[in-house]
């Protein structure tokens, strides 16, 4: 892509006790990028997001924002950064209205320091609106489907000028119609020059939605490729390190009489 760089994590590295997660992993991100993030169960693609997310504060590598080097050892820091992850167990509080959830800790306040209700309101209409929610920001979150929360997330880190937007795994619980929504909103996002990272096991889905995809395995890059210029065969190689035919090898027709433990002839069923 020729936009700009909006996110640059070098040589990340990140150990557990008896487990080395990430060795020397690095992700390039444009703005206006969908960036899609790929690996099987326990590649690192959350560690890694967790690292910019300012989750895990201790870690090793560089992390650049536009060019400049930023330190993120915090989710506070991440955000006044621009930087906003919706998990895929989302982070809302069910039994605080759709309102207080989009603005917590931002509510507007009055001359006399209270919560101005009727700006927060406002606010968050403005803010579902964005993302195609016609809800009353009044209305409980638990009352709310979950496609409704996943938009509801998203309109969150719109209200924080969000400029690196991770989701992981957002379409998980989401049917068809829930899925073809929240494209629109993250092509909206794009447009403009809004950097999404996207982790998704579900190919179909890259092919879709994705310009570029990192392929992570047991912690380490493996490799970068434009979405449009690889297939699914190529990806998946990358993410398991043999080619697929290996995977599912042909069945030899073929058999050692020798190990036969049961052999029925001319078998009938009287009537």
């Amino acid at each position: 892509m020729n936009a700009p760089t909006a996110l640059r994590m070098r040589d990340i590295s990140k150990a557990f006790p008896g487990v080395q997660a990430l060795a020397g992993v690095s992700l390039v991100v444009h703005e206006g990028e969908v960036a899609a993030v790929l690996g099987e169960n326990g590649a690192g693609k959350s560690t890694l997001m967790n690292i910019l997310a300012g989750v895990f504060s201790h870690y090793g590598g560089q992390i650049e924002l536009r060019g400049e080097p930023v330190t993120v050892h915090t989710p506070k820091q991440a955000a006044a950064l621009g930087i906003a992850m919706i998990h895929q167990e989302l982070n809302l509080v069910a039994d605080m209205s759709v309102a207080d959830n989009i603005l917590l800790g931002r509510e507007p306040r009055t001359a006399r320091g209270t919560v101005d209700r009727k700006q927060m309101l406002r606010r968050a209409r403005e803010l579902l609106a964005e993302v195609g929610l016609r809800l009353d920001p009044r209305r409980l979150v638990r009352q709310c489907r979950v496609a409704e929360q996943q938009l509801i997330e998203v309109a969150k880190a719109i209200g924080r000028n969000v400029r690196i937007l991770v989701m992981d795994e957002p379409t998980s619980a989401l049917a068809d119609a829930e899925v073809r929504r929240l494209f629109a909103v993250i092509r909206d996002l794009t447009a403009r020059g809004v950097a999404v990272i996207y982790i998704s096991h579900r190919l179909e889905e890259l092919e879709e939605i994705a310009d570029s995809v990192t392929v992570l395995r047991d912690g380490a890059f493996v490799g970068r490729r434009a979405m449009a210029e690889t297939s699914r065969a190529e990806l998946i190689q990358l993410m398991v390190g043999r080619p697929l035919g290996d995977l599912f090898p042909r069945e030899s027709a073929e058999h050692d009489e020798g190990d036969v433990r049961l052999r029925v002839t001319g078998l009938s069923l009287p009537p």
